[in-house]
């Protein structure tokens, strides 16, 4: 069986660590406070010589300067930011009272592809571990990702946990961009049990740029940077444990999907809340396969 991963892994910055930024806001009160930046976000520690968990305020134009992105990968930035500000998500009607998890959504922004959630208000992301780091190495924990909510708003956010047999990853913002009225990030809470087979499952997720099934590389696909897509949850592959996704996913879903969707969460579409991360296909069963609840829950408790 030859599980292929549907993303590519965002490339990191290396240097620098810190985002240059005109003001700063605790993580749970993103409100720009107008005061100088007095050095680097990781230059200011508490009592304990711990960081403080403070978050950037970025402008609502950024430039290289703030990013240090090449300029191919800000210019990607920035035409994924302004097709997520002019195109809204297409939400099916009975789902549209989970808007909120939709919103939650967020694209990787220096790359071609790839998909994180928020999964608290205070800027925690999950997503695969492969969309962070190659399977071999570890990821460099002051290295920057670029990202950008549904809404367009764009963060940066560092790794602070990464599990390569669970295939997931967890990235804090420390930088933000912030609209005056902002208290926090639109996030989804985890369902408390892991779905049933047959039942409804919503994806949404950012499928790649370019065309891999054209015969002439290069060619782009057209699809939009976020989409949804509507399916069943189909069990879990036979003898494999949910807790391992290092090779392919253990939970096994319908919803379609391109590369690029690693990451996407899968919403239980009656509830609107978190029960699975869309992360490889089998592609000789067509399958779409993910990581189920119970790898996430146990992620999550283990690193939050």
């Amino acid at each position: 069986m030859s599980p292929p991963r549907t993303r590519l892994r965002a490339r990191k910055q290396n240097p620098p660590s810190h985002v240059p930024a005109t003001a700063t806001a605790k993580a749970t009160d993103l409100v720009s406070s107008g005061d100088p930046v007095t050095g680097p976000l990781e230059s200011r520690v508490d009592d304990a010589g711990q960081p403080p968990n403070a978050i950037q305020v970025l402008p609502s134009r950024l430039t290289s300067a703030h990013t240090k992105l090449s300029r191919d990968d800000h210019q990607l930035l920035l035409s994924k930011q302004a097709r997520l500000q002019k195109y809204a998500i297409q939400v099916p009607r009975d789902f549209r009272k989970h808007d909120a998890a939709a919103q939650a959504t967020l694209v990787f922004a220096q790359e071609e592809a790839g998909t994180a959630v928020c999964v608290s208000p205070d800027g925690l992301l999950l997503t695969c571990a492969h969309c962070v780091a190659e399977d071999d190495a570890e990821p460099d924990p002051e290295s920057l990702h670029w990202l950008l909510f549904a809404s367009g708003q764009a963060v940066a956010a560092r790794c602070v946990a990464w599990d390569e047999r669970r295939d997931l990853a967890l990235l804090r913002v420390v930088a933000a961009q912030a609209e005056p009225t902002q208290r926090a990030f639109p996030f989804v809470q985890t369902a408390e049990t892991g779905p049933s087979p047959g039942d409804k499952l919503v994806c949404v997720g950012h499928p790649g740029s370019e065309d891999f099934e054209a015969a002439e590389p290069g060619l782009k696909t057209g699809y939009d940077v976020l989409h949804l897509s509507t399916g069943s949850f189909r069990g879990y592959a036979d003898g494999q444990d949910l807790q391992d996704n290092s090779e392919i996913g253990a939970l096994q879903h319908d919803c379609w999907t391109y590369w690029g969707h690693s990451g996407a969460p899968l919403f239980d579409r009656r509830s609107g809340r978190l029960v699975g991360l869309h992360s490889s296909w089998d592609d000789e069963t067509a399958m779409r396969r993910g990581v189920a609840l119970e790898a996430i829950a146990a992620f999550l408790s283990a690193n939050v």
